[in-house]
């Protein structure tokens, strides 16, 4: 039986016509998918930004205040910040958004009280905020912010233990300057390099950056 060119053209019409309309359907799925994940991103991004001004504003009251050691601390937790907040935005744009974040003015207390603002601060991010937001991220299957949160998420904890540490040892954290080593790709915050890979991501220890 042979077929009409006229039906012929229709049905390849019809074909480009419904392959449209698919590829919208699957763009507009992504991006409602997209949209709570993508939120969590810009908060994630505003949050460590913030935390990044935080650490350097709390770093100069460290070292006022005699606790070079600390003030180190401070300055390598904030250059970790800096690493999250970049590979978020790297996502929020694959997402096809612009990374935002209001910076606000730090609240700076003594040493000791910053310290412990500081261990509230990252064991939040431990414990309630990054869980959420890869729970999330999962659910909505995309990938890239479930890697960004983890290491962020595992990153933080590290900086809560050496927060809690400096605190617990105040005084002998007084006085000139300790060496930190931040890694380049999770920002995973260690004072000495006791192995040969990040044990977040996998970096090598050849790529850690030294900051005191």
């Amino acid at each position: 039986m042979k077929t009409s060119k006229a039906i012929r053209t229709w049905g390849l019409v019809w074909g480009a016509a419904a392959l449209v309309l698919v590829c919208v359907a699957s763009a507009s799925h992504a991006a409602d998918a997209a949209s709570v994940t993508l939120g969590n991103l810009q908060k994630a991004f505003n949050g460590e930004s913030n935390a990044n001004a935080k650490y350097l504003a709390f770093a100069k009251k460290a070292d006022e205040e005699g606790y070079g050691q600390v003030a180190s601390l401070f300055r390598a937790a904030a250059a970790a910040e800096a690493i999250h907040f970049k590979f978020h935005s790297q996502v929020i744009e694959s997402l096809g958004a612009k990374a935002q974040a209001d910076i606000k003015a730090p609240e700076v207390k003594s040493t000791k009280e910053n310290l412990e603002a500081a261990i509230k601060g990252e064991s939040y991010e431990r414990d309630t905020m990054y869980p959420e937001f890869i729970a999330a991220a999962e659910k909505e299957k995309i990938q890239a912010a479930v890697d960004t949160f983890n290491h962020a998420k595992a990153a933080e904890a590290g900086h809560a233990k050496l927060y809690q540490e400096a605190l617990d040892n105040l005084d002998k954290w007084k006085g000139g300057k300790k060496d930190f080593f931040v890694c380049p790709d999770c920002g995973n915050t260690v004072a000495a390099l006791a192995f040969a890979k990040c044990p977040i991501c996998g970096e090598s220890k050849s790529k850690f950056v030294k900051v005191n």
